[in-house]
């Protein structure tokens, strides 16, 4: 009789653990979408990303330092300026110093940098991690919602109006290879908004 209480409560335990770990394994995916989740800018100030909710998104973690720095931020600047005028289009730029020390300067400096060497024109964030224990919450989910955490600098992932992951690339894949797949996700955007114009 004790085996068989015995048996039963560590078959009640295991029951119990794996319903923590399934919660816990969606615990990112419980929130309902990447728009869900509040970030600070790169001020400083609290940033529910629900504002860009109904916009399509390309979200980036940036670096000075890194030899795609230069391409790529004149890539997504030159994107910016071509989408941003459907007002169904913004880069979110996430600054992030894991990969290769590659974003050395604070908050300040790097909003200095990027503005005067490229005249970014698109949302900069506040320094965060977007891999491991500390990463923010809204990277866990980017990258549990693609299986495809980043693994260096400029890591991109196409974000839909409703806050879902389209797609993810490397930084090897560059602006220009993805821009064909971002025009097409916001023509959708406009055509599902009523703007039944030209394609872009």
């Amino acid at each position: 009789m004790h085996r068989e209480m015995t048996r039963r409560m560590a078959a009640g335990q295991a029951n119990f653990l794996l319903v923590l770990l399934l919660s816990l394994a969606s615990s990112a995916l419980s929130q309902d979408d990447f728009y869900s989740f509040k970030v600070k800018d790169i001020k400083g100030n609290t940033v529910p990303l629900d504002k860009y909710r109904g916009k399509v998104t390309l979200v980036v973690n940036v670096a000075s330092e890194c030899g795609y720095t230069d391409s790529h931020y004149k890539e997504l600047v030159r994107l910016q300026g071509h989408l941003a005028p459907t007002k169904h289009f913004t880069v979110l730029a996430f600054p992030c110093n894991q990969f290769g020390g590659q974003e050395p300067m604070g908050n300040a400096a790097i909003d200095h940098f990027a503005k005067s060497m490229y005249k970014a024109n698109f949302p900069m964030f506040s320094k965060i991690d977007v891999v491991g224990r500390e990463a923010h919450p809204a990277y866990k989910y980017l990258a549990e919602s693609t299986q495809a955490p980043p693994t260096w600098n400029f890591w991109k992932y196409l974000v839909d109006v409703n806050g879902k992951v389209v797609s993810a690339w490397p930084p090897y894949n560059t602006v220009a290879d993805i821009w064909s797949q971002v025009e097409a996700a916001v023509n959708r955007a406009r055509w599902e908004k009523g703007q039944r114009s030209t394609e872009l």
